[in-house]
């Protein structure tokens, strides 16, 4: 038994390793960018369309002779930052909402719940679809609309975590003393649910991520010249019958990504479990 468990120790901790070398990167990549990217992302390197890999053109080129590695370094930027944006925007609208809403109960609880239940029960795909198309594919309605998608569930989350603590004797004290609304919820209420909205944000952040290449994988997201890994994968998905990989890069990056941040999520509970039980 000890050296299954020392077995199953060493394999979170691998996995968590790996998560968090594959987020950094990543990171990294869309910190430093624009001074990493081996040629202008818009600028045309060779007359050959779906290009193979040479010296210079290290991944090849895509579909109209771009360097398709440039292209993919711009896109990780313009994904991750959306995606990042967009989360922190949702966390912060529903875990105040969420918050207030296990603090004051009765019909204000009562109006902000059905209103997420409505964009819950609503198919987020087609919201998007119908969002854009009337709106405009523009970055900004991109990242509001997932914030405000994924504030639905972020709100579910922080309501249940609130309604656990709003009955206990801190929370009691506190409004005995005259607190206000706001201190209780950020000084009494926050630090005791902070470590699952944390983890519940790299998770969202992965949702963000697909939600949005989905929509430029549509076409209705982030346009050219700008690339995102979804307009990466659908602007060359043509190349597939020709051999070429250039849309299996954008796509991998898409796949890699999402996975890591939920292992993160998954061995950093798993840890906190181990250490419980220790």
């Amino acid at each position: 038994m000890l050296n299954v468990a020392a077995v199953q120790r060493r394999g979170i901790r691998l996995t968590l390793w790996f998560s968090i070398l594959i987020i950094g990167i990543c990171a990294l990549v869309a910190i430093f960018g624009p001074w990493i990217v081996p040629h202008d992302p818009t600028e045309f390197v060779t007359d050959e369309p779906f290009g193979r890999p040479q010296v210079g053109i290290w991944l090849g080129s895509d579909y109209l002779g771009r360097d398709l590695l440039s292209r993919l370094i711009d896109g990780t930027r313009t994904t991750l930052v959306m995606a990042l944006v967009a989360t922190v925007l949702a966390h912060l609208l529903g875990d105040c909402l969420g918050l207030l809403a296990a603090l004051r109960g009765g019909w204000v609880d009562a109006v902000i719940s059905r209103i997420a239940d409505l964009i819950l029960s609503l198919p987020k795909i087609i919201v998007g679809l119908v969002i854009v198309a009337a709106l405009g594919s523009s970055v900004l309605v991109i990242v509001m609309l997932a914030a405000v998608v994924y504030a639905a569930g972020v709100f579910r989350i922080a309501r249940a975590l609130g309604s656990d603590l709003v009955g206990m004797d801190f929370i009691k004290v506190a409004k005995s003393r005259g607190e206000g609304p706001g201190w209780i919820l950020f000084s009494e209420i926050f630090p005791h649910v902070a470590q699952p909205l944390a983890a519940d944000f790299a998770i969202r952040m992965s949702f963000a991520i697909l939600f949005m290449s989905s929509l430029s994988f549509l076409g209705l997201g982030v346009q050219p010249p700008l690339a995102d890994w979804g307009g990466l994968v659908r602007e060359n998905l043509g190349g597939l019958a020709g051999g070429s990989l250039a849309p299996i890069f954008p796509a991998m990056a898409i796949a890699v990504t999402s996975i890591a941040l939920n292992l993160l999520v998954d061995n950093i509970g798993e840890q906190q479990l181990q250490k419980k039980g220790a």
